[in-house]
């Protein structure tokens, strides 16, 4: 049994009801030898005069709870037969974003197993899991977790979430899992009771920041560091998802993520498997992602909120919040060529200039995507774009992320056109936290127009319900005829090699014209020209020779006299 808990005075283990007590060690450190403990023994710390058992740091299972005992684990005795696995590269990627409690009606790691073929059928090389790790409750997004090492219990738990990864990788299919090393808890938080975990002198809109630059933050960066480690390690995921990394305050000499990324570097030529890190990131920094030896942090991709608020602009015309910094075609227009749309433009939302260029970097260092969890579920309602826009739209806006230069991504469902809102949800066992997070809910949307009686509550087991795919909808109208043109978008990029993630920033062909609403993206071979106008003639201006490969309409027909007659809300890819 060993701890890190520099501040304590007296640290002793229970382990299956035997209590031990534990030597100081150097650099904060408590050790001691529990003869009789093995496999699935549970088992916990108190500190000092405390007689109040906590949950170990580093538990790798809490199969009662966040507030429960840890169990241990024996991570050797999983009969792995994926010795041979090697992901695809990210250059011809398409990544799918799902949430094990809603993914199936099931809700565990093991009815995820059963989806897996669609997935495979549609063309999806990377599985992206929202967080899996230990959180409070029974349902939950995840982002509230506090046990960062233990798979949650009512998906599975350890045993469960190495059968998902083990299924995926026979079905050629990649694991990136969605870690959270910016905030943890509240409900289970115990770090602080252990260690200086987090810093009194920045704070995130959750709390408390992460100790990554003040004293004992040196053991801190170990701990999430040693945790990137055991997801890659113990259950052979692929990568990891970094939240919101522009919630990092490190002033360090080397940040955090340049420390994260060497450290995955090494561990990938250990394990002899490649490794990604993706960023979530709003700071439109290219740092992020530069290679380390470029003066950057080396982190291998990162989402682009950027291309993602112009595409919905585009298509809804929404201009509340942050989308009112958005200007509709010209912007994505700018997003396809260049990644970001900000990138040392004055931002009318957070009043000052924000971001940087990113030319000359690779296109697969950016996700791009229509619908994720955070672009849904921050919505009041949890509404999709099929709620939102036309099927015809949502054709048109497939198209434009599965044609453009970056990796690509899907939210579950978002390929037949699912109906099934994702809301925020949360069972939080405390009283005053569940009705604190109500009262917040209903109080942020108030700005934007929201009655509290239109925002569910994230509490009430049917707003969880609610968000459950219905797979049934796929084999319906307009659904089906949605799913089959994502699998035609699909199998078009996979036989065009130059429709992959494969070239640089700025070598995307595009023109627009925001009061006809047309857009032609050029790429490589290939040219895509969408309508969200009235029906019209597009001119195409010499970029293609007529043979039309894919249109979204039966009435669509090979261009005239360099121009392109296209139905309102529709789109075609044609060969240049």
């Amino acid at each position: 049994m060993e701890v890190w808990a520099p501040a304590a005075g007296r640290v002793e283990a229970e382990v299956d009801g035997r209590r031990l007590g534990l030597s100081r060690q150097d650099g904060g450190w408590w050790r001691g030898e529990a003869s009789w403990a093995g496999p699935g023994a549970d088992y916990g710390f108190r500190l000092d005069d405390d007689d109040r058992l906590l949950p170990d740091p580093r538990s790798p299972w809490q199969p009662a709870g966040v507030h429960g005992p840890s169990r241990l684990v024996d991570h050797p005795a999983f009969a792995w037969t994926d010795g041979a696995w090697q992901p695809p590269p990210l250059g011809s990627a398409l990544f799918y974003e799902l949430h094990v409690g809603t993914f199936t009606a099931g809700g565990t790691f093991d009815s995820a197993v059963e989806r897996l073929d669609h997935l495979r059928e549609l063309g999806v090389t990377h599985v992206e899991l929202m967080p899996v790790n230990q959180f409070p409750g029974a349902r939950g997004w995840g982002y509230d977790g506090v046990g960062l090492f233990a798979p949650q219990n009512t998906y599975g738990g350890p045993e469960g979430l190495k059968r998902l990864v083990e299924a995926c990788h026979a079905r050629g299919l990649a694991v990136v899992l969605d870690v959270v090393y910016n905030h943890l808890g509240p409900s289970g938080n115990y770090l602080g009771r252990f260690g200086p975990y987090f810093s009194d002198r920045h704070r995130t809109p959750w709390g408390p920041a992460v100790n990554l630059d003040g004293a004992g933050s040196h053991e801190v960066r170990r701990f999430f560091g040693d945790n990137a480690r055991h997801w890659f390690r113990h259950y052979h995921v692929d990568g990891l998802r970094l939240d919101a990394v522009h919630a990092f305050v490190d002033t360090s000499a080397v940040h955090f993520l340049e420390q994260l990324a060497d450290e995955v570097d090494r561990l990938e030529a250990d394990l002899g498997r490649h490794l990604l890190l993706v960023a979530e990131s709003d700071l439109n920094d290219p740092r992020v992602v530069r290679e380390r030896a470029g003066g950057g942090y080396g982190i291998d991709a990162q989402w682009n909120d950027d291309f993602h608020h112009a595409l919905h602009v585009a298509l809804t015309g929404e201009r509340d919040g942050y989308y009112g910094d958005y200007r509709g075609l010209g912007d994505l227009a700018k997003a396809l060529r260049d990644a970001f749309v900000y990138d040392g433009r004055f931002s009318p939302s957070r009043d000052r200039v924000h971001g940087r260029s990113a030319l000359g970097l690779e296109s697969r260092r950016f996700l791009a995507y229509l619908q994720n969890h955070d672009q849904v579920g921050n919505r009041a309602r949890g509404d999709r774009s099929a709620h939102l826009v036309s099927t015809g739209r949502l054709a048109v806006a497939a198209a434009i992320v599965l044609f453009s230069p970056f990796v690509p991504m899907l939210f579950q469902g978002e390929e037949w056109g699912a109906r099934t809102p994702f809301p925020y949800f949360t069972d939080h066992e405390d009283a005053d936290l569940a009705a604190s997070i109500s009262h917040g809910r209903k109080e942020e949307f108030a700005a934007f127009g929201w009655r509290p009686e239109d925002v569910p509550d994230p509490q009430d087991p049917a707003t969880f319900e609610r968000a459950r795919l219905d797979w049934s909808e796929k084999d319906r109208e307009p659904h089906r005829r949605l799913l089959a043109w994502h699998h035609r978008l699909v199998a078009l990029r996979r036989r065009h090699p130059a429709l992959g993630a494969t070239g640089r920033l700025g070598e995307t062909a595009v023109r627009c014209d925001e009061a006809a609403r047309w857009l032609v993206v050029g790429r490589g071979d290939a040219c895509l020209v969408a309508n969200l106008g009235d029906a019209q003639k597009v001119p195409l201006g010499g970029a293609t020779t007529g043979r039309l490969l894919l249109a979204s309409e039966a009435a669509i027909r090979p261009p005239e006299d360099d121009a392109l007659e296209l139905p309102a809300d529709s789109v075609a890819i044609l060969a240049r």
